[in-house]
């Protein structure tokens, strides 16, 4: 399955930084959440295993993960050639990534 079946992200990027927040929908979803999506996979989906630092923060009473992605934005977000470089747009990329496992409570869908 899509990530974006059992969670939405918030964003937002300073500089050469981007956040990429994860949130599970349903506090039963948060194990695979947590478990799946490491820093290593989000740097390798969005493509930035070299370019970026990719740190993890776990939220557990809120059932989030917080990414921060130093030297993302390649310069900063007025600075960069990158096309979509903005925290939205990896957003939306990390939310694509597929995850393995069977969300609890699959059966009520």
């Amino acid at each position: 399955m899509k990530l974006y079946e059992i969670a939405h992200a918030r964003t937002g990027d300073k500089g050469d930084i981007s956040n990429i927040s994860v949130i599970a929908y349903r506090p039963e979803d948060w194990p695979l959440i947590e478990r799946e999506v490491t820093a290593e996979r989000v740097a390798a989906h969005v493509g930035h295993v070299d370019a970026c630092e990719v740190t993890r923060y776990a939220l557990p009473q809120l059932q989030a993960l917080n990414f921060v992605l130093r030297g993302n934005l390649r310069g900063g977000v007025t600075r960069s050639l990158a096309l979509d470089g903005h925290g939205k747009c990896i957003g939306s990329v990390v939310l694509e990534m597929e995850i393995t496992g069977q969300p609890r409570g699959e059966e009520r869908r």
